[in-house]
């Protein structure tokens, strides 16, 4: 990998965690003690409580909940700790060393615990229903209400335990080896080697040549690893389609509704909603074209800013525009945030051997969350940078929860984050006067709302296409993964962008589809609520930061339904979606007589 510096210096090279209120490091004899603490604790557990959980009352559920919470949250620990210190550096092998040998603690001390979840789910809906309204197991009412809905897809306690433990040499292991092939992974542009994340990063520069340039190398790379990449997903896709069969689920995104605590009503009427409006985005691109002077748009010109010689943003610039935007919206949002840079709970610098993309990890409650990010100086790095502080915060006020309600479903995860993104939009677009710098962040916005929204939707369908056709057809080739994806990235982008060739074997570095199968929808879910949410602000201002920071500290302790009905809005009605993407739609409108009002001055 070359030292030399493929972009200008932003101030964030030396943005790295400090990962020691987990632990200091590998050899860290806290974290000796604690992978043997959380097996003792484990067998101490199953050894008191296996065989009796239907003959506990109220009072000793509640204590053996508790227990239960502890023993999670340490072993949580582990885990958060051994994956954050290896996503900075896949190529460490001693990092990925400890990664693996906390799965395989993971798994242990999940075998010992699952007998808790089929013991609960055997005991008569009419004795639950008592001990869900008990008073002492109040603190755990949604937990003990939601697990519920598992009874028909949990196994037996031996089949969930060879479950656990084959995950840890099947599926995880498989996951690792995709993350580290692409975190090792070289591009070369100009003659020198960067990493995966510098040249997805160069997509967005306006050189035209340079985009194309780095398109190029991303395609070759991605194809020179198309033949592993092609049967880690064939291994998965196999994988998921075992245990849903074991698992008596009926399709193949029917265990991920269960999981986001919504139902395939609810995530159809948003695919339907979303997939019906993509002539907004191929309208939006037209505009584009026209804005960048050219005569046709690739798939390589969809993130081109419409400004040419964007300026880098330094990191301290980009620190106080999230902090000045938190602050200004609630007090304790920007005093939170604010931990998030001061004690060095942030890792942004681009290195060699760091996974791409961005993430917020909550950790567990007796710690705090860690974002991680590659940050390159663009305006979109920005928005990133709230979007995961939005996911920190969230997290943050979450941890009062406790392990079982502190996390959120999918479908409302990303609430926080996206929410983070349009107060810093919004108050960077209100001190702006130049009406061509507006208009390029309005397009900027716009491209990023299509990313996630309608690309994100468009994937859902790819995902759904290639569930189905593994499951159908048998082992898929890299071939037949690409005629799956461009004949939905074709149904997106229509005749508004030219989907080059080699646009054919883009699917094989997205993560999600391996990490969390199903996952992408919760983004569009995410952003089209926060577009009726961020309404509802501007409309009702009074109020309304209290009510979003009560909703954030609730965690997953309601039903999402219930949660976001609070903020004045029904997110199980079918028209609900409609909300979204009519603001959506204004943006583009406005994006339309901007550049109307400029063309004409």
């Amino acid at each position: 990998m070359s030292d030399t510096k493929t972009s200008e210096q932003t101030g964030a090279e030396d943005i790295n965690w400090d990962l020691s209120d987990l632990y200091s490091s590998n050899e860290d004899p806290q974290l000796t003690e604690d992978k043997k603490k959380v097996i003792e604790e484990a067998e101490a557990f199953a050894e008191q409580y296996r065989g009796k959980i239907a003959e506990l009352n109220a009072s000793e559920l509640k204590a053996m909940l508790d227990e239960y919470e502890e023993i999670l949250d340490l072993s949580g620990k582990i885990g958060s700790f051994a994956y954050l210190q290896w996503s900075t550096d896949t190529s460490n092998t001693d990092y990925g060393k400890l990664v693996a040998e906390s799965n395989e603690l993971s798994s242990e001390v999940s075998q010992k615990l699952v007998f808790l979840d089929v013991e609960w789910l055997k005991i008569s809906d009419e004795k639950a229903e008592q001990i869900i309204n008990s008073k002492e197991l109040k603190d755990y009412k949604h937990y003990l209400e939601a697990s519920r809905r598992y009874k028909d897809h949990v196994l037996e306690e031996q089949q969930e335990q060879i479950l656990t433990a084959k995950s840890v040499t099947g599926r995880s292991a498989w996951v690792r080896f995709f993350d580290e092939t692409l975190g090792a992974a070289t591009f070369e542009l100009d003659g020198e080697e960067i990493t995966e994340q510098e040249a997805l990063s160069k997509l967005h520069e306006s050189d035209r040549d340079l985009r194309k340039r780095a398109h190029a190398s991303l395609t070759k790379t991605f194809k020179d690893l198309g033949r592993q990449l092609t049967y880690v997903f064939n291994t998965l896709l196999a994988d998921k389609h075992t245990n849903d069969k074991l698992r008596d689920y009926d399709s193949w995104i029917s265990s991920r509704n269960l999981a986001n605590q919504t139902d395939n009503e609810t995530v159809e009427a948003l695919i339907n909603a979303v997939t019906s409006k993509y002539e907004l985005v191929q309208r939006y691109y037209e505009l584009k074209t026209e804005l960048l002077g050219l005569n046709e748009m690739y798939d390589y010109d969809r993130y081109a800013p419409i400004l040419k010689n964007e300026a880098t943003i330094e990191w301290d610039k980009a620190r106080e525009m999230v902090l000045d935007s938190y602050t200004g919206f609630h007090p304790q949002m920007g005093e939170i945030t604010g931990e998030f840079f001061d004690k060095k709970w942030i890792d942004a610098a681009i290195k060699p051997g760091k996974r791409g993309g961005a993430y917020s990890a909550g950790t567990v409650p007796s710690v705090h969350p860690y974002v991680f990010m590659n940050f390159d100086g663009k305006i979109r790095d920005v928005q990133t940078l709230a979007h995961e502080l939005g996911h920190g915060v969230h997290q943050y006020l979450s941890r009062q929860q406790g392990v079982l309600q502190s996390s959120t479903p999918l479908t409302t995860a990303e609430t926080a984050s996206v929410f983070g993104e349009m107060l810093v939009f919004q108050k960077i677009k209100k001190e702006l006067d130049d009406p061509k710098e507006k208009l390029s962040l309005l397009m900027g916005k716009i491209d990023d709302t299509i990313a996630t929204v309608f690309r994100q939707i468009s994937m859902n369908r790819f995902e759904h296409a290639m569930h189905t056709a593994r499951r159908e057809e048998g082992e898929l080739t890299s071939e037949r993964f690409s005629e799956l994806w461009m004949d939905q990235q074709k149904k997106l982008y229509g005749d508004a962008v030219t989907l080059t060739e080699e646009y054919g074997i883009w699917w094989s570095y997205i993560p999600h589809f391996l990490h969390t199968p199903g996952y992408v929808y919760a983004y569009a879910f995410g952003e089209l609520l926060v577009l009726a949410l961020y309404e509802e602000y501007t409309q009702r201002p009074e109020g309304f930061p209290e009510r979003y920071m009560e909703l954030l500290s609730a965690g997953g302790s309601e039903w999402p339904e219930d949660l976001v009905g609070k903020m004045g809005l029904d997110i199980t009605k079918p028209d609900f979606w409609n909300k979204g993407l009519a603001s959506f739609e204004r943006m583009v409108e406005e994006a339309e007589q901007l550049s109307s009002t400029i063309a004409n001055t």
